[in-house]
């Protein structure tokens, strides 16, 4: 198998011949803002999820955003999170006026740790958001023991399972996200689905107000394109293809690095893993401040893009401590490429370069 000399990036998204189709017809008609295809889209995820409706907007972000106000959550409530995840939850919560309770996560899994949640919760708990992070389901069923009504972000877990549960159809409400590098790309945008009709027409009022009979002061325009609708249900429709793929090259990432010290991506009992990222942590690099920088430089001087999958945990933003998984996770975690595009030859340069680091 011949090796590439070019740079192997860390994500590419699959865009082929039904996205391109697709995104030409909804050109060839005009119709390019919020319509058909947005319907057709949302019933589609409301379908895989098992759930009664969703709504599409315009990314990730403004879903957690409208999903919080549509559950009545501002001034004065609390909600509890993780602090090893992207800043979009933290974000969502302080544009709602809320206050966010950050907890420290398992480190095995990367998700919110249950126990640490529970110490979190006071009177003033309104709601709880669980990221699925990398593609692993977080332990569902010890934070529903808690009581509090969950938000899951499903944002990199589309299609894992917990208990046999699909991913997203236990919370209150569930969060996607279809930025390009996603497990279902639109380019930009995301999805509030629910079981709950109410909460679902909550989320529409504040999606958009033209030609609302009364207006809602948190009312904004956050609607998803026609556009992007169309390639996301091309997406959805080889979604099992994608997921086959990422477990094939998972497979392979596990067989080259077994038998080193690095800690792999590990599946708990009754949870299955999509892997939207193969996450490695380095044990050796604990005391080291910059280690996983200087790792990533040698990879890329091997032509491999890899990345730390946490920008920085939101303690820090909030300048709390207390948080000692979180911060290990971020000085040992690493992301090594792992998308459906990859090809053959991209996997055996990862392949080298793994080898060349950990043999």
């Amino acid at each position: 198998m011949t090796i590439t000399a070019t740079m192997v990036p860390h994500s590419r998204p699959f865009i082929e011949t039904d996205e391109l189709q697709t995104a030409i017809e909804v050109l060839r008609s005009r119709r390019l803002a919020q319509g058909g295809m947005v319907e057709q889209f949302e019933r589609g995820m409301a379908a895989y999820f098992g759930l009664a409706g969703g709504v599409a907007v315009s990314s990730g972000t403004a879903a957690l955003e409208v999903a919080l106000r549509a559950f009545g959550i501002g001034p004065g409530d609390e909600v509890v999170l993780p602090s090893y995840v992207c800043a979009a939850p933290l974000l969502a919560i302080q544009r709602v006026g809320a206050i966010p309770r950050v907890v420290d996560i398992d480190l095995e899994t990367f998700a919110i740790d249950p126990e640490a949640a529970r110490q979190a919760l006071t009177s003033r708990t309104k709601a709880m958001i669980v990221p699925h992070l990398f593609g692993l389901p977080a332990d569902l069923t010890a934070l529903e023991r808690l009581g509090v009504p969950i938000i899951e972000d499903c944002a990199q877990t589309l299609g894992a399972m917990e208990q046999r549960r699909i991913v997203g159809s236990v919370g209150l409400l569930t969060i996607c996200s279809f930025y390009a590098t996603k497990l279902l790309c639109t380019g930009e945008g995301g999805m509030v689905l629910s079981r709950d009709e109410s909460l679902l027409e909550r989320v529409r009022t504040l999606r958009e107000y033209d030609e609302a009979p009364s207006l809602h002061p948190g009312a904004t325009n956050v609607k998803m394109t026609d556009l992007q609708a169309a390639i996301g249900l091309a997406q959805l429709n080889r979604l099992a293809f994608f997921l086959e793929r990422r477990s094939s090259i998972a497979d392979e990432y596990r067989a080259t690095l077994d038998g080193t010290e690095l800690v792999k991506p590990i599946v708990p009992a009754g949870r299955t893993h999509v892997y939207y990222r193969f996450v490695v942590r380095m044990t050796d690099l604990h005391n080291q401040v910059n280690g996983v920088s200087t790792v990533i430089a040698r990879f890329e001087d091997r032509g491999v893009q890899c990345r730390k999958p946490v920008f920085r945990s939101l303690h820090r933003y909030l300048e709390l401590e207390g948080f000692p998984a979180s911060e290990e996770a971020e000085r040992t975690a690493l992301s090594i490429p792992l998308f459906p595009s990859l090809t053959d030859e991209e996997v055996a340069q990862v392949h080298v370069a793994l080898c060349s680091e950990w043999a």
